[in-house]
């Protein structure tokens, strides 16, 4: 979520399909059979007793299930304790700076998986405790963690870190980052094992980056996600990363596809606009179920900010069952979202990112609305930018609302 990005590209077909390394050494030859020493014709020179070597097959070198070719050797290099230079960053070379390489060249039962954001590959590589994080096509660490090699610290891009998620009203044909932002969540990260998931009211009145005032939500059809993100930092204060940004279609394609949403709905909601009502307890989702809990509104005792509320508890879900999932089904994931939905971040911050939520303790993450006194602005009906709001802004700033 940081300046000076190019605006996202189609998502390519990510042609980084599992391969292996190409064995590179030869085991060392042995003596054969005894037999086999024996002269072959009566009358021959006598031997001289020497057995001759007879070459041993080749035995395939280590390799990375899954991994393209590249990316095993990076691996390969990382676990033997290699000068790894431009192929990791800055941070990451630091933390392995004082790693204590194992027997292995690559440690057994080492996986890749591979996905792609915007067209740029990215893998997570899984190996007992160890997590690898990786960007192509010319392969990159960008971070991880890696306890069998001695490394206490993780790598994954630090914090505080912010991210902007933007549900867009777009319906069928119309532009996606164009369309008023039907939702509005700032997702934070302390890098210390919390985090938070602070709801804006789309109602909130404030000054807007396209110029005068209006509701916080306005910006997006003038200025873009752009726009929204700058509004909505200049708002909270924030040094927010970056954006991203799904429309209603994209928001239920992306829940089938990861097989539903795992929540405890805390009370029944009648989904008056879906016609749908949506159980009390413990039950999964359909992405249209999920959907419409995240966006009814009317049927609440407090409105928009209940709402907020609803779509807070959807992404804290999606996050614990993420982290149940592990950190190899991150790739997947973010193919998904490329698919379907667009973002400012690069596929480094990203990844990073989604890491550092899988590394937050459920326990340690709070979540809020900034919401206020509703009032009038000329016709329209607000929410006013008070106190409340102002004090919760402030409490983010270590990106923990535990």
């Amino acid at each position: 979520m940081i300046l000076g990005r190019a605006r996202p590209r189609p998502l390519a077909v990510n042609a980084a399909a599992a391969s292996l390394a190409v064995a590179v050494a030869l085991a060392a030859c042995t003596g054969g059979d005894p037999a086999a020493r024996q002269p072959s014709t009566a009358g021959a020179p006598p031997s001289s007793g020497a057995a001759p070597r007879v070459p041993s097959a080749p035995t395939p070198a280590p390799a990375v299930a899954g991994a393209p070719a590249a990316l095993t050797a990076l691996v390969e290099r990382l676990y033997s304790g290699a000068e790894l230079g431009r192929s990791a960053t800055a941070a990451t070379r630091k933390a392995l700076e004082g790693r204590r390489p194992g027997g292995a060249a690559i440690p057994t039962g080492a996986e890749a998986k591979v996905g792609s954001w915007f067209g740029t590959p990215v893998a997570v590589v899984t190996a007992g405790e160890d997590v690898t994080l990786a960007v192509g096509p010319a392969w990159r660490l960008v971070g991880g963690w890696w306890p069998s090699l001695g490394v206490a610290a993780a790598v994954t891009g630090g914090g505080p870190r912010w991210v902007l998620a933007v549900g867009s009203d777009a319906r069928r044909g119309q532009p996606l980052e164009r369309s008023r932002a039907d939702t509005l969540q700032v997702i934070g990260v302390d890098g210390k094992g919390g985090g938070g998931v602070m709801g804006i009211a789309r109602d909130l009145w404030v000054p807007l980056s396209t110029g005068g005032k209006g509701k916080i939500n306005s910006a997006m059809p003038v200025g873009g996600p752009e726009g929204q993100l700058a509004t909505v930092r200049a708002a909270t204060g924030l040094p927010i990363e970056g954006y991203a940004v799904i429309g209603f279609a994209g928001f239920i394609q992306l829940v089938d596809d990861q097989g539903g949403l795992k929540i405890v709905v805390p009370q029944t909601v009648d989904a008056s606009h879906a016609h749908l009502v949506i159980q009390k307890g413990a039950q999964t989702l359909s992405g249209k179920e999920a959907l419409a809990y995240a966006r009814e509104r009317k049927t609440l005792p407090d409105g928009d900010l209940g709402r907020s509320r609803h779509q807070g508890e959807v992404l804290l879900a999606a996050a614990v069952q993420a982290k149940l999932a592990g950190p190899g089904a991150i790739p997947a994931a973010l193919t998904s979202f490329s698919k379907v939905g667009a973002s400012d971040l690069s596929a480094e911050e990203m990844l990073t990112f989604a890491a550092a939520l899988h590394r937050v303790n459920p326990t340690k993450v709070g979540r809020d609305v900034a919401g206020g006194p509703f009032g009038w602005a000329g016709s329209q009906s607000i929410v006013v930018l008070g106190d409340q709001a102002r004090r919760l802004f402030a409490s983010f700033d270590d990106g923990n609302l535990s």
